[in-house]
């Protein structure tokens, strides 16, 4: 496999603060699916008499904006201007929402209204910095017509002041055909560049799109749905100039957990990146924070490699991390400092 490797040098470091200084006059359009994070803390001393599994002592609660917002909040903390739009219930959850993203200085002017659906909840009960377990309550059927239209007209107001628009698919009801389409349509004709993180299932919706930033079995399963069942696994190589030439991207970004990251850009050679994280405690959100950072880091005039680069190595701060966490701008300049 042909690749090339790119070591930072000083003069890339020097760059790469430069573009980072420039984080705080991005502007991002964020799109996709809203989610309240609950998490539940506390300790385990005895499993249950009751049946093989831990007892909890709840000692606190907290929330966190997830899903699309988890995306908003990391553009947001490494000083970006965000402006995320999806859709949430008319109900406790969705106020509860509401209240974090102001808490958290996120945009709210976005949020479209649907009293027929619930507001997504993720529920995360963690003892002793181990995740015990998960529930969601949620409804993950397609939002209606009319929500959609509400989200183009948005789209429509304010994609001209913005740089960048990333499209953030959790598969509950937002990302269809008709409103990737649109969106696609409209960025070509302001020329935005269109990231999308996206799911399995809708592989075939992306067409068109600048990158789109699949981990690695996000990107086998997306190729074999794209090309039909292979009757041996493909190489990787395959599988990222497959997508990029049956979706007609201008790139692909594939992340591989401790391997880094592999760049696939039109007319370029397939870019290695090694991993930058140190210790691993939660891999939970770092694709939110990969995509945020490398739309920032285009917004802000890197080249898609150099986003690729400084994306890395914000993932690698936030794994190190438990929960669905953020990075500052400081301790991804210190990264860079020691990279």
């Amino acid at each position: 496999m042909k690749t090339t490797s790119l070591p930072l040098n000083s003069l890339e470091k020097r760059r790469f603060l430069e573009i980072i200084e420039r984080f705080k006059e991005a502007r991002i359009l964020v799109i996709g699916d809203f989610i309240l994070d609950q998490f539940v803390w506390g300790s385990v001393k005895r499993i249950s008499p009751e049946a093989p599994v831990p007892v909890v002592k709840v000692e606190r609660e907290s929330y966190m904006p997830g899903g699309s917002l988890n995306v908003a909040n990391n553009i947001r903390s490494l000083q970006g201007q965000v402006c995320p739009c999806g859709v949430v219930g008319r109900d406790l959850y969705g106020r509860m929402l509401l209240k974090v993203m102001r808490k958290q200085g996120i945009e709210t002017g976005g949020i479209v209204y649907d009293p027929t659906r619930p507001t997504s909840l993720k529920t995360r009960v963690i003892a002793h910095s181990q995740q015990v377990v998960r529930f969601d309550r949620e409804k993950t059927e397609d939002v209606s017509k009319a929500d959609l239209l509400k989200i183009l007209k948005f789209v429509r107001e304010n994609i001209k002041r913005m740089d960048v628009v990333i499209l953030e698919d959790y598969g509950k009801g937002v990302m269809q055909p008709f409103l990737l389409r649109e969106i696609v349509r409209l960025a070509k004709k302001f020329r935005k560049p269109v990231l999308v993180d996206p799911k399995e299932k809708h592989f075939v919706y992306y067409q068109g799109v600048t990158c789109i930033t699949p981990n690695r079995s996000e990107a086998f399963i997306g190729y074999e749905r794209t090309h039909g069942s292979c009757y041996k696994t493909p190489e990787l190589e395959t599988v990222g100039w497959g997508l990029m030439k049956k979706l007609k991207l201008d790139s692909v970004l594939i992340t591989l957990g401790e391997d880094g990251m592999a760049l696939f850009e039109k007319n370029k050679k397939l870019t290695k990146v090694p991993t930058a994280a140190r210790e691993v405690y939660d891999v939970s959100g770092a694709g939110d924070t990969v995509i945020a950072t490398l739309g920032l880091a285009l917004a802000a005039g890197a080249k898609m490699q150099e986003a690729a680069k400084i994306s890395n190595l914000a993932a690698g701060i936030v794994v190190g991390k438990l929960g669905t966490a953020t990075v500052a701008p400081g301790e991804l300049e210190e990264a860079i400092r020691k990279a």
